[in-house]
């Protein structure tokens, strides 16, 4: 069946990721097939069965029939649940990367991408990834809507302005690949084009130690330093002692009650809405006290703190 679907998308190089995308695609392509091939035929057959043969044939009055329309009605209902079921699944599967997954942020601007390391590392419109070890990307956008498409890998996620969206994918194989924008953002959408580069471990762990840091430390260490500057740390500890605001140790992915009694996990949009809009979701037990720091940070600000926070665990 592979050969078959050769022509319609390139060889496959995450399968992790990428097979339950393939196998739907070819489900619904099968499917179509046969019901186009079916209508065919019998469009064919009723059309020389029942032609008209002389002036005196008269055409039957036929008002409906409960058993067709029943089966042309429920046969493509269960189809399109077996390919919304198939899809959900899969879906779920890219928003749910492994826990031991290599994460990379992504900006995107017009006309390009930046792609930020642990250690500082930033490269333009390359990213380098360790081969047969998953990758998460957490992306953000500078500017307008963008979309953060590799066919070989077979993922394709929105990539936001004011907010976080994440995916994943595991190389399995040394090699490059393309990365395109698939959402219109202008004039230069069509030159906004990337390359995934996958290298051996150890390839890629040398290629990490001889990138540029780019000064200021890693994101974590200017995280660090951003919490005690703008004074955090006057309202939340990062020893997991109580002062008027939530501890920030443990605090990335907590389950936390809202005042409202509504629970959420404390992820990478959590944190960046509650430095910018602090009232919007306030945790039970704390009052509305913090000031928006919206105008004071910026993107690259919040994502390093976010990157800090991270660190503290319990």
């Amino acid at each position: 069946m592979g050969s078959l679907f050769d022509f319609m998308l390139p060889e496959l190089e995450s399968p992790l990721t990428g097979a339950s995308t393939d196998a739907v695609m070819a489900f619904i392509h099968i499917v179509s097939f046969i019901i186009l091939a079916g209508v065919t035929i019998a469009l064919i057959y009723f059309a020389i069965k029942y032609k008209r043969k002389s002036e005196d044939d008269e055409t039957p009055l036929i008002t409906h029939n409960n058993k067709l329309e029943i089966t042309w009605s429920v046969i493509p209902l269960l189809l399109v649940f077996i390919v919304f079921g198939w899809g959900y699944k899969g879906w779920l599967n890219l928003q749910t990367p492994p826990d031991n997954a290599y994460e990379i942020h992504v900006s995107a601007y017009k006309w390009g991408w930046t792609f930020s390391y642990e250690n500082g590392a930033q490269i333009g419109n390359e990213v380098h990834v360790p081969a047969g070890r998953p990758v998460k990307l957490v992306m953000q956008s500078q500017d307008v809507l963008h979309s953060f498409f590799v066919p070989d890998y077979r993922i394709k996620q929105d990539v936001l302005p004011n907010r976080y969206t994440t995916v994943w994918f595991q190389a399995e194989e040394e090699g490059e690949s393309q990365v395109f924008c698939t959402e219109y953002c202008g004039t230069s959408h069509s030159d906004m084009l990337a390359t995934v580069v996958a290298h051996t471990q150890e390839d890629f762990e040398a290629w990490l130690d001889e990138q540029n840091t780019g000064g200021g430390g890693t994101p974590v260490e200017r995280g660090e330093s951003l919490v005690s500057i703008q004074g955090c740390v006057t309202c939340h500890s990062v020893d997991g002692s109580q002062k008027i605001g939530p501890s920030f140790q443990g605090l990335f992915g907590r389950e936390e009650t809202m005042t409202n009694g509504t629970t959420l996990t404390a992820d990478e949009n959590y944190i960046r809405e509650s430095i910018l809009n602090p009232s919007a979701k306030i945790v039970e037990g704390y009052q509305n006290q913090m000031v928006s720091y919206e105008g004071r940070l910026s993107d690259d600000d919040i994502s390093d703190i976010i990157e800090y926070i991270k660190t503290l665990e319990d």
